[in-house]
């Protein structure tokens, strides 16, 4: 009977296939819509890991606001998912505070400075301007790929090392050392190119592609002292020692704080964690609202069966004349409304892999489709053809048969 079922469902397909197919788009948009954006999100996770990980075990994050709860033993039990919009809690004096905590060995800040960036007569908009100090290359383990990076000499002075994608929109080439950029009116020379970042180390922050690095004190400069000092980056003089020099760090900003904690000290791998489950909140909610054209692609659903229901009811009157029974109408279209919400979703499923496919060709993103995905969306896309299905097929099983076939 399942197979009868099966084939009477393809049969109704193929006799209506533009109205088949308009009844499987929104099962199709949202299939396409939930399994790249949850692609998009493991994709930059794995980047972000990938990242954090080329620095070694040994780095110590400092962010500002409490981006983490521990218990009396340290460890996290809650992560704030808000802390990414967290600002001010760390100054110019944390910094020298940090500098000096025991078992610090180096110290990289990134300040985002509020500016665009111009060259003659082009203007890049899309850059960021981050201040930062002559340890970058060494701390994240960057290359710079054309020139050299500002050296501790050049504190002072108006240089600047741009990323890989400032390069090609604002200058048009891909070597333009020696040329300026104009920054707040101010003219900085381009002494390097950095090599492509794959991912940026401050969480859900800027693409260090399309970021101009200068000196910190430039940035602090430029900017009147407005810089945002967004992260800073330790090094412990011993690896071993990380534990401790955490505890210090906390030590000695809690007390220049005024025994507030109002910032965040975290382990290498707890920022990789912290930023996993900030990437899955995000990701979640804005595959939730994709989802939504699953429940539209039901209700559609539902109004085609119903409206086949009305066209088919001589049908039906035969099948119950010649000994159907309700339970066997109601596989029948039920079956129907399950075919119309698979095919949906696999055909989703196929468009969903060649976009994914563009976006790794086309762009920067590197989107990886997971197989419990691809289950978990077939299984929607076939709950949602049962669910919605139910209504009409109900509706064809209770018809009387003697009305069915006086039906015109």
């Amino acid at each position: 009977m399942a197979n009868r079922n099966l084939k009477l469902a393809f049969a109704s397909l193929r006799t209506s296939k533009w109205r088949s197919l308009m009844t499987m788009a929104g099962i199709i948009v949202g299939i396409v819509s939930v399994i790249t954006i949850v692609s998009l999100g493991v994709g930059v996770k794995q980047q972000v890991v990938k990242q954090m990980n080329k620095l070694g075990g040994n780095l110590i994050i400092v962010r500002p606001g409490v981006s983490v709860k521990r218990d009396s033993n340290g460890v996290i039990t809650r992560v704030n998912n808000t802390y990414t919009f967290s600002t001010g809690s760390l100054s110019e004096n944390d910094l020298s505070v940090i500098k000096k905590t025991d078992g610090v060995s180096q110290v990289l800040p990134l300040s985002i400075v509020s500016s665009g960036v111009k060259s003659g007569d082009l203007q890049y908009d899309a850059a960021t301007v981050i201040g930062t100090s002559d340890v970058m290359p060494d701390v994240l383990k960057q290359k710079v790929a054309y020139g050299s990076f500002f050296s501790a000499e050049d504190s002072g002075k108006n240089v600047a090392v741009i990323g890989k994608t400032v390069a090609e929109q604002l200058f048009h080439e891909n070597v333009p050392l020696g040329m300026s950029v104009i920054i707040r009116g101010q003219e900085f020379i381009v002494r390097g190119i950095f090599d492509q970042f794959n991912s940026s180390p401050i969480p859900l922050g800027p693409d260090f592609n399309k970021a101009v690095f200068i000196p910190y004190e430039q940035g602090r400069d430029i900017s009147g002292g407005s810089s945002q000092l967004v992260q800073v980056m330790v090094q412990p003089t011993n690896p071993n020692d990380s534990g401790t020099v955490i505890a210090n760090l906390n030590r000695q900003l809690s007390a220049s704080h005024g025994d507030q904690t109002d910032f965040t000290v975290l382990r290498q791998d707890e920022d990789i964690s912290v930023t996993g489950n900030v990437l899955n909140l995000f990701t979640g909610l804005i595959a939730g609202i994709a989802a939504m054209s699953l429940l539209v692609g039901g209700i559609g659903i539902m109004n085609i069966m119903l409206a086949s229901v009305s066209e088919r009811t001589r049908e039906i009157g035969i099948r119950k004349a010649v000994g159907a029974t309700n339970r066997q109408i109601l596989n029948q279209f039920l079956t129907e409304a399950a075919v119309l919400s698979a095919v949906g979703g696999i055909v989703g499923i196929i468009l969903a892999y060649v976009v994914n496919f563009l976006l790794i060709v086309g762009t920067n993103l590197h989107p990886v489709i997971t197989w419990p995905v691809v289950v978990i969306a077939t299984g929607v896309s076939l709950a949602v053809g049962v669910i919605f299905g139910i209504a009409p097929a109900a509706r064809a099983a209770r018809k009387d048969p003697i009305d069915a076939l006086r039906y015109e």
